[in-house]
């Protein structure tokens, strides 16, 4: 039996359906649904049970696939190592994360990574919502978030830490801003996402936290997009440090609490790699993930 036809069943099984499948093998489904008929006639057995609003495994097919399911990942392996003996890693590396991650984060180190692995060919789908890597294809996807869950491999990139800024020019105009509490006198600019629009939390080493309503004239669904806006010297704004470092440095941006921690709903967020669950990781991935660590990591 091919190892195509059992990686493609075992993709059928993950992703649900001979649809699913085939949009990710970028196939016809009517091919794809022969492959699992021919696998199918070639054991002697059912591995789906079919219906027109779904597809789930028989009994008999679960087993089968989960026995087979590690031989074919270690045979995949095996061809990959062979064909990569003392070569450069090579192909397609299909990557996605939040259009400001892309933006501020990866183009950036992007030149170099290319000019480190020119056979390498890098794919980014950038995306403010969480893509389906096993579904779309991807390779590797970069999550802003508390420490994921799910079936997903995952490795942090780097700790996130928001800062609540503003521009000078904004600064001049109000009241002076010494403590959390008095954001409730300032225009806060508040980011399109639950959690991030009513109130901020904010502590301080050895004290219990504690949370600040806020309000505003102006709601925005890009954090590229909010920082231009307190740029601009629309009001206050909740922002991660890594997309406001170098208006800080510049002073362009001032932030208000130096003194406090500050979260829209969880102190503890960070910037994780992400990547299917596969007992073999390919070399292209390895090497995009070592980079990216090497370029953007920080411990925290």
């Amino acid at each position: 039996m091919e190892l195509q036809a059992l990686k493609t069943i075992l993709l059928v099984r993950d992703l649900g359906s001979i649809a699913a499948a085939a949009r990710s093998l970028d196939l016809d489904a009517s091919k794809v649904s022969r492959v699992v008929s021919s696998v199918e006639r070639e054991l002697g057995l059912r591995l789906f049970q079919r219906s027109t609003r779904k597809l789930s495994t028989t009994d008999e097919g679960s087993r089968y696939l989960r026995r087979i399911a590690p031989l074919v990942q270690e045979l995949e392996a095996a061809g990959v190592e062979a064909a990569s003996q003392g070569g450069r890693p090579s192909g397609t590396i299909r990557l996605t994360a939040s259009v400001a991650f892309v933006q501020e984060g990866i183009l950036p180190v992007l030149p170099k990574f290319q000019d480190m692995y020119p056979e390498l060919t890098v794919e980014l789908y950038p995306a403010d919502h969480n893509l389906d890597l096993l579904a779309e294809g991807l390779d590797l996807a970069v999550r802003l978030a508390a420490a994921p869950k799910g079936d997903l491999i995952s490795t942090k990139l780097l700790t996130t830490r928001y800062r609540v800024v503003a521009a000078p020019d904004y600064l001049d105009k109000v009241k002076p801003v010494e403590h959390p509490v008095d954001l409730a006198d300032l225009n806060c600019l508040c980011f399109a996402f639950p959690g991030f629009k009513k109130s901020w939390l904010f502590r301080t080493p050895g004290a219990e936290p504690f949370s600040v309503d806020v309000s505003g004239k102006t709601v925005i669904a890009s954090a590229p997009s909010l920082r231009e806006a307190a740029r601009l010297g629309m009001g206050a704004a909740l922002l991660p440090d890594w997309l406001i470092g170098k208006d800080l440095k510049s002073g362009r941006l001032v932030d208000l609490f130096p003194d406090h921690e500050c979260a829209a709903f969880d102190f503890e967020t960070a910037a994780w790699i992400l990547y299917p669950s596969r007992t073999y990781l390919p070399q292209k991935v390895r090497v995009m993930i070592d980079f990216l660590k090497a370029e953007l990591g920080r411990a925290g």
